[in-house]
């Protein structure tokens, strides 16, 4: 007998849509699943381009309105990845038909919204995962277990960045990124570091931040010249005190000029320290304290790693960051079956979204923010 299937459907077929449609395309052939995901239906903003997506991406049926598939008997899973202001209406809808709900970060639009969704997803005892999938590496496991272990002994510093150079051309239009309710570089890739110290290290007790707009317009859209301010931020930096007593900082930063995929920390504790780097994701840095030692030892990712095991056998080989998206799912697929929880669900996801909001505040009342 073969195994029983769950349905998928996925919301927006753009970039991270198509990694999720990837992820669940590949996840059966790589680990146990005790069920098949099967790709039901695939949404998008009009009926056409929908189908054209749908076509590609290999799922079975399209729509050019988000309710019909959320509300399809054959779909179990709802997958968002349609821009941040539709993630609440969508989730909500799905929460309300009994779907697992997996949805891209940010959650929503503010923290308030985000609450709103995590106790509404509570309350029905949804199962949902938020996608920090930066999280699924195993060198990232591997840092976690030193740290909690006391390997590189009491922590006492903590610096992380997330810099990308997408918009450091002032003549990249606006988008829902540079809308008000987009967040600027702090939401949309601040909230991967804040969720990778908070994975690390834990909570933040209060903040203080810095926010700049680089670029202070941009043009309205690709089809014109015509500028409009941009009301969001480029850079943010940001000192923070986490509630385990550490000390540290903090930078989003998407129009960091040469910089592709700098998603990086280091953490310096009373015996060793740890550094790492998403542009060499399969190498984390180790370096002991002991006398004579000098320097990084580069640990390399490997079958000791799971589960790097699942997608090759031998060391040195490299995972990718759509492997990352293939754990995550997997991962979903294990909790929707029962018996395991999955994260980051809707209450991190909210944790997140409100220390971005603190870094806002701050920034804004020009003082230490608590949490």
């Amino acid at each position: 007998m073969g195994k029983s299937e769950i349905g998928i459907g996925l919301v927006g077929s753009g970039f991270m849509g198509r990694c999720h449609a990837n992820a669940f395309r590949s996840v059966s052939g790589l680990f146990d699943v005790q069920a098949e995901p099967r790709l039901r239906v695939l949404a998008d903003i009009n009926d056409e381009i929908a189908r054209d997506a749908a076509q590609t991406l290999g799922f079975e049926q399209s729509t050019g309105d988000w309710a019909t598939l959320v509300n399809d008997k054959g779909v179990d899973i709802v997958a968002i990845t349609a821009p941040n202001i539709f993630h609440a209406p969508i989730a909500f809808a799905a929460i309300k038909a009994g779907k697992t709900v997996y949805c891209e970060k940010p959650l929503s639009t503010t923290a308030a919204i985000a609450l709103e969704m995590t106790q509404a997803a509570e309350a029905a005892g949804i199962v949902t995962m938020v996608g920090f999938n930066f999280q699924r590496n195993p060198m990232i496991k591997l840092a976690r277990e030193i740290i909690t272990s006391g390997e590189i002994g009491e922590v006492t510093g903590f610096r992380g960045r997330h810099a990308e150079n997408y918009m450091f051309d002032p003549n990249v239009p606006h988008s829902f990124r540079t809308d008000i309710q987009g967040g600027g570089a702090l939401a949309d890739i601040g909230s991967h570091i804040i969720s990778m110290a908070r994975y690390l290290l834990g909570p933040m007790a209060e903040v203080q931040a810095d926010c700049r707009t680089i670029h202070p317009t941009r043009p309205k859209s690709h089809r014109t010249t015509e500028r409009a301010a941009v009301e969001v931020d480029d850079m943010t930096h940001a000192l923070v005190r986490f509630q385990s007593g550490v000390s540290g900082s903090l930078e989003a930063n998407w129009a960091a000029t040469a910089r592709t995929m700098d998603l990086s920390w280091e953490i310096t504790g009373t015996k060793g320290a740890l550094a790492f780097t998403q542009e060499r994701m399969n190498e984390l840095a180790f370096w002991s304290g002991q006398p004579g030692r000098s320097g990084y030892t580069k640990i390399e990712a490997g079958p000791a790693h799971p589960p790097y095991g699942q997608f090759c056998p031998a060391p040195g080989h490299h995972l990718g960051f759509n492997d990352l998206k293939v754990i995550e799912v997997a991962e979903l697929l294990a909790a929707h079956s029962g018996g395991v929880t999955c994260g980051p669900d809707f209450r991190e996801a909210y944790e997140v979204q409100r220390t971005v909001e603190a870094m806002q505040q701050s920034h804004a009342s020009r003082q230490w923010v608590c949490l």
